[in-house]
């Protein structure tokens, strides 16, 4: 999967535009990224991802930041052997973008706020 653009609320990955939050997989997206609060994420909201066992996950929090990503969840993902990230969106498709190709990545996007 190959992130071309990102802005505000829209992004578009291989050649598809999204408009909702979304998991983007080597091989899929899932746009239907669903969390049990809607601004703070919990390791229970990344059930899914960890089932693919992946190397690296990238969290985007939002252009501004404001998905709160505790620094408990990125200790638990990386105890678990998991390189995980937490940068605003913008930064984190940067970052995915340099990593995906080499590594098992998972990037769970936040595209708004």
């Amino acid at each position: 999967m190959y992130i071309e653009q990102c802005t505000f609320g829209k992004i578009t990955v291989s050649d598809k535009t999204y408009t909702s939050d979304l998991i983007v997989y080597p091989e899929r997206v899932d746009p239907s990224w669903w969390r049990r609060q809607s601004h703070a994420l919990c390791l229970e909201d990344l059930a899914a991802v960890l089932e693919t066992k992946p190397s690296v996950v990238i969290i985007g929090t939002g252009h501004a930041g404001m998905l709160k990503v505790p620094p408990e969840l990125l200790s638990a993902l990386r105890h678990m052997g998991i390189d995980a990230y937490a940068e605003k969106t913008p930064d984190a498709v940067e970052l995915f973008k340099r990593v995906s190709s080499y590594s098992k990545t998972v990037a769970c996007l936040h595209l708004t706020c």
